[in-house]
């Protein structure tokens, strides 16, 4: 089992940093799955048992100029590691000047994530810092608890079928509600094969999700990136699910609803 790999580019060292900076604004730890073409962050919570969910897969050739990677075994041939987003965000604030980033599986007192920063003096020489992340290796055995989160089907795509959403703060003093409309609707595939047509359901029925404001401003702050399309569904009165499309990685968000 090994897993090497080199950015180089300044623009995708400073989109890698910028990415793990917004996982590590939403989690403390998280687990990154290594694929031959895909790199993944996720969660192993489930927001369907009422915890926070995460999903971020980015594939690996539109950031990394070398990229090496053997799984468990053949039949395998993937890396399930736990590990602490803030401390590879830190480890990253170096680089975003660097010649070079270099991440590499490595057993040091214990498996490490080690990132070797190449930097250039003032003088034009190079020199090297090196950071060992410490990471837990997930037995194969439990790696069914990383897949990606399956979903219900969503009662309606972004508030209700006729594009229109209301988002309502309220306080023992007031109630403040905005208004959207003329919002786009999402197809949504709801067993892989299907999209669902929503004839089922009146287009101006709306469906709703209380949550803490707290958990919702957490998951906007840490946007650090302008997705080209995001999106919101929501489970009435279950789960809300957002969806950001970059073009390059997307990343999926599961704020479980309150009960009252």
């Amino acid at each position: 089992m090994r897993f090497r790999a080199k950015l180089v580019d300044v623009g995708c060292i400073n989109h890698f940093i910028r990415l793990l900076t917004c996982i590590s604004k939403l989690t403390k730890a998280c687990t990154m799955r290594i694929t031959p073409d895909h790199l993944h962050f996720t969660l192993s919570d489930r927001a369907s048992q009422g915890a926070m969910g995460l999903w971020c897969e980015l594939q690996q050739a539109n950031f990394f100029d070398k990229y090496q990677m053997d799984g468990v075994s053949a039949e395998h041939n993937e890396i399930y590691l736990d590990v602490a987003p803030e401390s590879v965000s830190r480890a990253l604030r170096t680089a975003q000047a660097a010649k070079s980033v270099k991440i590499k599986l490595t057993r040091k007192h214990c498996p490490c994530l080690t990132l070797a920063v190449e930097l250039l003096t003032v003088t034009g020489c190079s020199r090297v810092v090196t950071h060992d992340i410490p990471v837990y290796v997930v037995p194969r055995q439990i790696w069914c608890d990383y897949r990606e989160p399956s979903m219900p089907d969503f009662d309606v795509v972004e508030a209700n079928q006729k594009g229109e959403m209301n988002l309502k703060i309220e306080t023992e003093l007031l109630t403040v509600t905005t208004h959207f409309h003329d919002l786009g609707k999402a197809p949504w595939v709801s067993d892989g094969t299907q999209q669902r047509s929503g004839e089922e359901r009146d287009p101006e029925e709306m469906a709703s999700a209380r949550t803490d404001i707290r958990k919702l401003l957490q998951f906007v702050s840490s946007q650090l990136m302008t997705p080209k399309k995001a999106v919101c569904n929501i489970v009435d009165n279950s789960l809300l699910h957002f969806t950001m499309f970059h073009e390059d990685h997307i990343l999926q968000y599961f704020i479980p609803a309150m009960t009252l």
